[in-house]
């Protein structure tokens, strides 16, 4: 299931960067690739000229002969760098340092979880319940005669 929503971020990615980012929430990481996008298309197209045209494929025709080959290199280098990045960090690489952190983690995927939920919110693993008894850590003998008074 991992590779299928690695390559679904990246694919998402391609039609309109920083979507994949949202989709494994990484939320910062969505704004930068949108904004750098839309800025990007706010740059280098002639949107004033595309808005008066009479169809959609009359606005591309617009779009693609106004425009120079190494501004559509650009937009589209950051839709390709976009959607590569989205899949490779759906995917897990680089991995994470949730590793260090003193919460559960999911055996699925190795985020950090919260302790309230039953299930994984970033690959919707379902989790089993933890007992109380079993997290608790059994006293020692001997720590168990220090704690205790004795009595003459």
């Amino acid at each position: 299931m991992t590779w299928l929503r690695a390559l679904f971020a990246g694919g998402l990615s391609i039609f309109l960067p920083g979507a994949g980012h949202a989709l494994i929430r990484d939320w910062l990481r969505a704004l930068v690739f949108a904004g750098l996008y839309f800025s990007a298309v706010w740059f280098f197209f002639p949107i004033s000229q595309m808005v008066d045209a009479a169809s959609f494929s009359e606005g591309m025709d617009i779009a693609n002969t106004q425009t120079d080959t190494m501004a559509q290199f650009f937009i589209m280098f950051i839709a390709l760098f976009a959607a590569i990045d989205a899949t490779f960090r759906a995917v897990g690489f680089p991995p994470n340092s949730s590793d260090s952190s003193d919460g559960p983690s999911c055996p699925q995927c190795g985020k950090e979880l919260d302790d309230d939920l039953t299930f994984c919110h970033w690959c919707t693993t379902r989790l089993e319940p933890v007992d109380p008894e079993d997290e608790e850590t059994p006293i020692d003998a001997e720590d168990s005669e220090q704690e205790t008074p004795t009595r003459p």
